[in-house]
């Protein structure tokens, strides 16, 4: 893919994201900008937030053209990119014999998967096996190509979510009796864990292969855009548990998944925080977002203390336009940082900010 129409400044982007994740814009900031949506308002009165059924694909990529078009004036340090949300999750256990299920989500226009456990007991683990004649493959790799086709040339493919390790062992028996076979039956989670890398494999080479890269990199709802074949793994199973349980049961999955693509990129909730400083230490991490959820303080307001956690890693923050603003008119904002910023009023109030923005050094 050589342009984005839907980006007139998408060589800029790149360029100043190049030097973002290769750790060299320490002392620059970045932001993307959220504007109102008549797309978004659409989806609402179409979804209301509950579960549906599967979309239509060729309906979900006119959505994406409507959404994104609708940010094409933006001269923000966003690249556009559709998400397959519908197999940010599901997908994985779908394809071993797991009931998909689907949530829209009015807030972000998503339609999300799920499974419920599909194992009654570990007894039955050995009884699983993927085919590529399963109906989730087939859609997956159909969905792939109707959004690759709707696509090009006007914007790209993010990757999405890997389900890996212990969230693996999540779809397959549930939370509770995977923190309980931490102690009670390990044996069960190795092979689970190495079964699960196998299939996120699989599934994520056939997103490489079938989906458009931009100039040799992944767009990322995570990151924008970032060099390489750069995948988003999680570690949400490690949020309720200590950092010794990740280093025992969750780098080295992590590390494995890593060292097969070029690297990859994290997301931490507020209860995954005391993780930061261990994660940025596992090799081919590119950068991490940091979420802001009920009952934690929003990163932008701990942001030296994360920063310092983090050294030199680029880091992914959110926070509100007139937050956003005071700050950066204060001079206030920590360097090395992309911060996505909430709730701006219009493009034109973005696009004056930008000068001030690639300007701004610390």
């Amino acid at each position: 893919m050589g342009t984005l129409t839907y980006k007139t400044n998408a060589d800029e982007v790149v360029q100043r994201l190049r030097c973002l994740y290769g750790r060299t814009a320490q002392d620059q900031i970045f932001a993307s900008f959220e504007i109102p949506s008549a797309a978004l308002c659409r989806f609402r009165q179409d979804y209301p937030d509950s579960f549906c059924d599967y979309p239509d694909p060729r309906v979900r990529i006119l959505f994406w053209d409507d959404l994104l078009r609708e940010r094409s004036s933006l001269d923000d340090d966003s690249l556009p990119s559709a998400y397959l949300s519908e197999f940010d999750q599901g997908l994985y256990g779908g394809l071993v014999g797991g009931e998909v299920r689907f949530m829209a989500h009015p807030e972000n226009g998503w339609i999300s998967s799920m499974v419920p456990p599909l194992l009654r007991d570990w007894s039955e683990l050995d009884s699983l096996a993927f085919e590529e004649s399963t109906p989730w493959w087939k859609l997956y790799l159909q969905q792939l190509e109707i959004f690759a086709e709707g696509a090009t040339p006007k914007f790209g493919i993010s990757h999405f979510i890997l389900i890996n390790g212990l969230n693996f062992a999540f779809e397959l028996v549930g939370a509770s009796k995977t923190y309980l076979s931490l102690f009670e039956n390990p044996e069960a989670l190795r092979k689970t864990i190495d079964l699960a890398f196998h299939l996120n494999v699989t599934v994520q080479e056939a997103f490489f292969e079938k989906t458009p890269c931009y100039q040799g990199g992944t767009c990322s709802n995570m990151v924008q855009w970032i060099p390489g074949r750069i995948v988003s793994e999680s570690v949400d199973p490690f949020h309720m548990t200590s950092v010794d349980c990740f280093e025992q049961w969750g780098r080295s999955p992590v590390q494995r998944m890593f060292d097969h693509f070029d690297g990859g990129v994290l997301h931490l909730h507020g209860n995954g925080r005391h993780l930061l400083e261990a994660v940025c230490s596992i090799q081919g991490l590119k950068a991490v977002q940091l979420g802001d959820d009920r009952g934690f303080l929003p990163a932008i307001e701990v942001l030296p203390e994360l920063r310092a956690h983090a050294e030199n890693l680029p880091l992914v923050v959110h926070v509100e336009y007139t937050v956003f603003l005071e700050k950066l008119n204060k001079h206030k904002l920590p360097g090395g940082i992309f911060y996505k910023v909430q709730n701006a009023p219009d493009p034109d109030s973005v696009n004056r900010l930008m000068d001030t923005i690639r300007s701004y050094r610390i």
